[in-house]
């Protein structure tokens, strides 16, 4: 079966003064992959990732999403089109409970309360409902976001960093949960635990400098020079 695109970007740039964090790139995700976003700190991923969910501008280039230009779409309406972030720090509303927060995701896209149970089991915070969000550790609080992440019933899941603060353990359920997601859903994975980026992502591009050095299989990007100098050592 041919691959089909999901996302594609074209031509962005993106200056906070006199700086560019973003340069030209241009970018593409296919239906159903896990696709990386790497690089060293001060690349330019969060940036990129922000004008692709809406949380920043474009000033120059264009977004397709689903065939649709969404170029100018702010960030509420990308959500409604199939675009879910989780964020680099954690989002929960740490006054509710754990249910609530995700209830509060599903209410959103129209979904009903009792979804909330199944919302929750299926990142292993089924027994942890009732706590009050605030409460639970840092790797509990990036679980309850990925979560209320899936609850909006996304094409697009964004990861910002989502194994950041998570233990052993949690990361390998995680690195479960992500590769069962795939075909359904898209994801783009921004991670530098580089154990989690070839375990599952299918393909992989590399950001230095505000724009794209490499993109290619992890096979590919691992034997990459430049990727070597660059970010990965050696």
């Amino acid at each position: 079966m041919a691959a089909v695109t999901l996302l594609e970007a074209r031509g962005l740039t993106h200056r906070f003064g006199g700086l560019t964090a973003v340069r030209g790139v241009d970018f593409d995700l296919t239906q159903g992959e896990c696709h990386a976003l790497i690089g060293p700190n001060g690349a330019g991923k969060t940036t990129l990732v922000s004008l692709l969910s809406g949380r920043l501008p474009v000033q120059t280039g264009a977004i397709r999403f689903a065939g649709q230009d969404i170029t100018r779409l702010p960030a509420h309406q990308r959500v409604r089109r199939g675009i879910a972030y989780t964020f680099q720090i954690t989002s929960v509303y740490a006054g509710l409970s754990v249910a609530e927060n995700a209830g509060l995701a599903i209410q959103s896209r129209g979904g009903a309360e009792a979804e909330v149970p199944a919302a929750l089991a299926r990142v292993g915070l089924e027994g942890m409902a009732e706590a009050r969000a605030g409460t639970l550790s840092y790797g509990h609080q990036r679980l309850l976001e990925l979560a209320m992440g899936l609850a909006l019933h996304p094409r697009l899941l964004i990861l910002d960093e989502p194994t950041q603060g998570l233990s052993a353990g949690e990361i390998g359920r995680f690195k479960d949960l992500v590769a069962g997601l795939t075909p359904e859903i898209t994801v783009l994975l921004i991670e530098h635990n580089m154990e989690v980026v070839m375990d599952l992502a299918r393909r992989i591009t590399v950001l230095n400098f505000g724009e794209v050095l490499a993109t290619g299989t992890p096979k590919a990007i691992r034997a990459n020079r430049a990727v070597q100098s660059a970010y990965l050592g050696g």
